[in-house]
């Protein structure tokens, strides 16, 4: 898959919508109770941790490069 150069929040919230999963269906596959931490991902104002990015990017079927970095 060749990735655009555009920021990590976009990428994670245009992979998401492409597999169809709302915020919440994104977290509750994560195990999260809500959508808070997807929201802070996709608007940039938090980064997920090392092993919350390999499983963001497991779930979206696509490598942590992919969607983290520029």
């Amino acid at each position: 898959m060749n990735m655009k150069k555009t920021p990590t929040n976009i990428r994670l919230r245009d992979l998401r919508i492409e597999k169809g999963l709302t915020q919440y269906k994104l977290a509750r596959i994560l195990g999260f109770k809500h959508n808070t931490a997807i929201s802070r991902y996709e608007t940039g104002r938090k980064r997920p941790n090392l092993e919350t990015a390999q499983r963001i990017a497991l779930a979206l079927g696509v490598k942590v490069e992919d969607i983290f970095l520029p």
